[in-house]
């Protein structure tokens, strides 16, 4: 089965972006739009997650949402919260569901 370009592109925005938010959830404590220039007050003294981890996560993580919507499957992806926490996190965040969960916790940044 071959993907479309423009699709591939879509896919890999998402997974950029990601990438973006799983990193400043690893590393930041504030400022994670970079709305202002970094400041080391900005960054988390002891850090929760496993950046080595991530990407991959969110590369499946992409991929199998492109399956279930090209084939309606029926998908579990099951990932422990430790050093892979923050992949599935940005992704749930960035899909919407995270704040379906936690309303407080808006899609705004």
């Amino acid at each position: 089965m071959t993907v479309e370009p423009s699709t591939l592109e879509l896919m890999d925005r998402y997974w950029r972006a990601a990438n973006y938010v799983s990193v400043g959830q690893i590393y930041l404590l504030d400022n994670p739009m970079l709305r202002e220039p970094l400041l080391a007050d900005h960054v988390k003294p002891r850090l929760l997650g496993h950046w080595g981890t991530t990407p991959g996560l969110n590369f499946i993580y992409v991929h199998l949402n492109r399956i279930i919507r090209e084939r309606d499957a029926d998908v579990l992806f099951v990932c422990g919260p430790g050093h892979g926490g923050p992949a599935m996190v940005a992704n749930t965040w960035l899909e919407g569901t995270y704040s379906e969960i936690y309303p407080n916790i808006s899609l705004d940044a």
